[in-house]
């Protein structure tokens, strides 16, 4: 077996704080979620308008973070640890461009806390896979 492969964990077993850092992950998710849906306004800039374009998109960002919270919960619940370390993988590098866009828009103060964020998703879906720049991670 090569070193990676030993690295692994053995099927359903997810250690306690990778199983806080989902927990983490799908309440930030899920409560982005109804933050979208319920009051968008609170997404964006107290001066800026809310459309029926930004609506639309709350709407999107509602369905996409409720998919993505569920997901965490009923993979971790199964113990499914590949599924779920690639998950956690994906969110983790959506949290690394939210950083990028954050940065873009010299959004400061909300940088470093999203990058964090992204540090600790990473790292449990590195816990669950093995090093994510490794193929047999995502195989």
């Amino acid at each position: 077996m090569s070193q990676p492969e030993r690295q692994l964990l053995p099927p359903q077993f997810i250690p306690s704080w990778v199983k806080g850092v989902v927990f983490l992950a799908a309440l930030l998710l899920g409560a982005g979620a109804i933050i979208a849906f319920l009051h968008p306004a609170m997404l964006v800039d107290p001066q800026a308008d809310i459309t029926p374009a930004v609506r639309t998109y709350a709407g999107y960002l509602t369905a996409r973070n409720l998919v993505l919270a569920l997901m965490l919960l009923v993979l971790m619940q199964a113990a499914a640890t590949r599924a779920l370390g690639n998950l956690l993988a994906i969110v983790g590098l959506i949290q690394v461009m939210d950083c990028a866009v954050d940065c873009i828009q010299a959004r400061w103060t909300v940088a470093p806390g999203v990058l964090i964020l992204a540090g600790l998703f990473l790292s449990a879906a590195t816990r669950l896979c093995g090093p994510l720049w490794r193929k047999g991670a995502w195989m």
